[in-house]
C-alpha cells in the first residue's frame, strides 16, 4: 500500500515538472523566432504576406491581417491615422504605408476578412479610410452575409 502511494506521488511530481518544462520551451522558442497578433493571438505566418505592423509608443506590433490591426487600434483607442503603420504589399512584395494602400475586399487573409493589400491601384480595390469604416462595420468576408454578398452566391 506504501509502495502504490509513494509511486503515484513520484509520477504526479515527475509529470507535473515535465509538462511545465515542456510548456515554457515551447512559449520561449515561439518568442525568440515569431511574433504573435496581439488581436488574435495567432502567431504570423512565416510569409508575410496579408501582415501589417503599428509603432505605438516606440513599440511595434505585428498584425497577421490588417483586419486585426484595425479592431486592436479601436479597442485600443489607437489613430490609425496618426500612427505609423504598415501593410505588406501583395504586388511589390514589401512593406508599404497602410494608408496609401489599396485594398481589395475579396481575398482569403489569415482571419478571412479578405482585406490584402495592393501598392499598385487595380480594379476593384478601395481605400485605407473605406476599408477602415467595412472593418469597423462588420462588412468583411468573415461575415457570412458579406461574404455571400460579395462572391455572389
Amino acid at each position: 500500500m506504501y509502495q502504490m502511494k509513494k509511486f503515484k506521488l513520484l509520477f504526479v511530481t515527475f509529470f507535473t515538472i515535465f509538462s511545465f518544462s515542456a510548456c515554457n520551451s515551447t512559449q520561449s522558442e515561439i518568442k525568440q523566432n515569431s511574433h504573435i497578433c496581439p488581436q488574435c493571438n495567432m502567431e504570423l505566418p512565416r510569409s508575410n504576406v496579408h501582415t501589417a505592423t503599428a509603432e505605438v509608443d516606440d513599440d511595434i506590433k505585428y498584425f497577421d491581417d490588417v483586419g486585426c490591426m484595425v479592431l486592436w487600434a479601436q479597442k485600443h483607442n489607437v489613430d490609425l491615422l496618426k500612427s505609423k503603420v504598415r501593410v505588406f504589399s501583395n504586388d511589390t512584395l514589401k512593406y508599404i504605408d497602410t494608408k496609401s494602400a489599396f485594398y481589395s475586399i475579396n481575398e482569403t487573409t489569415p482571419m478571412h476578412y479578405g482585406f490584402s493589400a495592393y501598392e499598385k491601384p487595380k480594379e476593384g480595390v478601395i481605400s485605407f479610410d473605406e476599408m477602415q469604416i467595412r472593418m469597423l462595420r462588420g462588412e468583411h468576408m468573415a461575415n457570412p452575409k458579406i461574404r455571400k454578398h460579395i462572391l455572389g452566391y
